[in-house]
């Protein structure tokens, strides 16, 4: 079970992560979007679904947004109402700023009675008014800790940058967060980084370290590639390259991606941190997200789980660029808390 192995501190944990269909969109729409998510994710055999909560981060930059902000459905009434015949736990990203004390104390009464889990995020720009600190909101949430598991995000950009992420990751377990996920990992050196720190810190102060949940998602077209860097993930420049150059960008990433997981299983295993992958797909176009599903089973392989590949080919789908198909999932920007 995904909590036993948060608090046991066991490695090999294994997550899939969606975002919640369009704000606008039909409830039989909805119905028949959580239909097909579902059959695809039945088979998987992963420790948890996370569902993201999507923000608007035009405000925290001043680069063009690469396509206009579209609203998504809550993602704990997508999640209790339409995916309650996915027989996994739910992991909820919540904006702890935008909620008041008593709408957020009773929104984690209502995820606590479905055995959900949160995972509280900053507010989407710096000059957000915020309601609640992130700091008030693990309080508000420690009434549960008996029977449950508090998650945050952590950002290995940042790290390269303020060089205070392992310190970030320590402050938050002190509040009660035990485990935590990555936005999406492009540079290997960044995240090993985030890790070789963070147990150099736990080494001196002599404690025990959280979970690392490491996001890897596929990369099928420029314009994902784009919204990539918006986002502020950093692709180093000769991979950044090498994808648009590729001859099938969708199945050069998914290989870059199987590529980081193998390193990072390498380099974690022989370090204190307990670790995991969380695979997405940052776009919602068809062949990106069955691109997701492969690697899914492609590194619980690598974790020896259960494999339910299938003659699925990367080059069976063509390219359908849609600027509607994307989504804004957990990817944040280093001026994030």
């Amino acid at each position: 079970m995904f909590l036993d192995k948060i608090r046991s501190g066991a490695s090999g944990i294994l997550t899939y992560g969606i975002t919640p269909p369009k704000s606008e969109t039909s409830p039989e729409r909805i119905a028949e979007i959580a239909e097909r998510t579902i059959a695809r994710l039945i088979p998987l055999d992963i420790d948890a679904l996370i569902v993201y909560d999507v923000q608007d981060e035009s405000a925290r930059t001043a680069e063009e947004r690469p396509f206009p902000f579209l609203k998504a459905f809550d993602p704990f009434h997508f999640a209790s109402r339409y995916l309650q015949e996915l027989d996994v736990p739910k992991i909820i990203y919540r904006p702890a700023g935008k909620f008041t004390n008593e709408e957020l104390s009773s929104w984690l009464d209502d995820i606590h009675q479905h055995n959900f889990y949160p995972v509280f995020v900053g507010v989407p720009a710096p000059d957000f008014p915020v309601k609640i600190s992130l700091p008030e909101a693990y309080q508000l949430w420690r009434r549960h800790e008996k029977t449950s598991v508090m998650g945050a995000v952590t950002i290995p950009e940042r790290h390269a940058v303020l060089k205070d992420e392992d310190k970030r990751i320590l402050d938050k377990a002190a509040c009660g967060v035990s485990y935590f996920i990555s936005q999406c990992v492009f540079d290997v050196d960044y995240a090993k980084k985030v890790v070789e720190d963070l147990c150099q810190t736990c080494r001196e102060q002599a404690i025990e370290p959280p979970t690392i949940i490491f996001t890897l998602t596929a990369c099928g077209s420029i314009r994902t590639l784009q919204f990539m860097e918006w986002l502020g993930i950093h692709v180093p420049e000769q991979l950044n390259e090498e994808l648009r150059a590729a001859e099938n960008m969708l199945e050069r990433s998914v290989g870059v991606c199987l590529d980081i997981a193998t390193e990072l299983i390498a380099f974690c295993s022989e370090r204190c941190v307990p670790y995991g992958f969380n695979v997405e797909s940052v776009a919602i176009r068809k062949d990106e997200i069955e691109a997701s599903i492969q690697m899914v089973n492609r590194i619980g392989e690598m974790l020896g789980r259960k494999s339910y590949l299938n003659n699925f080919s990367l080059s069976n789908y063509e390219d359908d660029d849609d600027d509607s198909g994307f989504c804004c999932p957990c990817c944040l920007p280093l001026a994030r808390t």
